[in-house]
């Protein structure tokens, strides 16, 4: 039986455009769930437009072990008894420069729907959201060093289209605190973006970007209880002042957009302007009467490298969730 991704066994969470034949989404930690009674299941994705080499997913059956595959047009999964099961599949990284703003998207999760012959309803995650608004740290670019141990020196290209073999947005600062909170969350990350600058794969600056899921397609998710913005680390050449005025656009268009959620300013872990921006948070709260929460994260790890290592990652975490404990109440 083929069960399309409307259907009342699949959940989708992340920032999906909801097509007619298909859920897309470009954002790594977007993700799928369905349910099915059986042992085996098969998902089906269209990957026609999709760039070699594929991009990385975590997939996973039960809230168990997750196993990395690449993306492919029929992913079986299948379980080890017969059952009730529930089986997860996570964007987990790509190549930062794949195209995952405008058509063709070679770097996209287009998810058809389940092939099973017993779908049943999936149980409702009624777990607070959290919103995570960064770049390519906040995606979990580079976590991981080993795909090459530098025996075998590689071309700035062949480097840059390995790198679906490096990134983990599941090993990120992001997704470690979601999990100790117990939020689900949603990404909004891409590589060298800031809110002065637009990134790799021609992805906007964050405050013309944040309403879309990739252009042409406005995002149609709920508001997230809670929103993080981490910004800062590609905004340096740009200059103070541009950077807190471009802040404080993006502060507006997430406001606007979303009025009941929590929003909490988490500062560049490379220090950029982090002084500044609290100052002008507070200007701002001050200005408009609201109450954007502001975390210093100056000193938690050393600026190199720029992209924090899986341990660098869980650090950022450590520090952060006390402090975000004391929001999320």
């Amino acid at each position: 039986m083929n069960i399309p991704y409307t259907h009342e066994s699949i959940r989708l969470t992340g920032r999906w455009d909801r097509g007619a034949d298909c859920a897309t989404a470009t954002a790594t930690g977007s993700y799928i769930e369905f349910a099915f009674r059986g042992k085996m299941a098969v998902a089906k994705f269209n990957i026609v437009s999709n760039a070699q080499p594929r991009l990385h997913l975590w997939i996973q059956i039960d809230g168990g072990d997750m196993i990395e595959a690449n993306i492919d047009s029929h992913i079986r999964v299948l379980a080890k008894n017969d059952g009730d099961h529930v089986c997860r599949i996570i964007y987990k990284g790509g190549t930062e420069l794949d195209r995952r703003w405008y058509q063709p998207l070679t770097g996209k999760v287009s998810f058809v729907g389940v092939q099973t012959e017993t779908p049943i309803p999936i149980t409702p995650d009624n777990r607070r959201t959290i919103e995570f608004v960064g770049d390519s740290i906040t995606e979990g670019v580079l976590i991981d060093t080993d795909f090459n141990s530098g025996d075998v020196p590689l071309s700035t290209a062949v480097f840059d289209v390995m790198r679906c073999y490096q990134d983990d947005v599941c090993a990120t600062y992001a997704w470690q605190t979601a999990e100790a909170l117990d939020l689900r969350p949603i990404f909004m990350g891409y590589g060298a973006v800031g809110v002065t600058r637009a990134g790799a794969g021609d992805v906007p600056a964050a405050p013309e970007s944040y309403l879309y899921n990739f252009d042409g397609s406005p995002i149609t998710h709920e508001s997230a209880d809670y929103i993080l913005i981490n910004h800062g680390a590609n905004d340096r050449p740009n200059g103070v002042e541009r950077y807190l005025q471009k802040y404080e656009e993006l502060l507006d268009v997430i406001r606007e957009h979303n009025p009941t959620s929590v929003i909490v300013s988490l500062s560049a872990f490379v220090g950029t302007f982090h002084g500044e921006l609290g100052e002008m948070i507070e200007r701002y709260n001050q200005k408009h009467g609201c109450c954007v929460h502001f975390i210093d994260s100056f000193g938690w790890i050393p600026e190199v490298p720029l992209h924090p290592l899986r341990d660098g990652h869980s650090t950022v975490a450590k520090n952060l969730i006390p402090l975000m404990k004391e929001i999320v109440k």
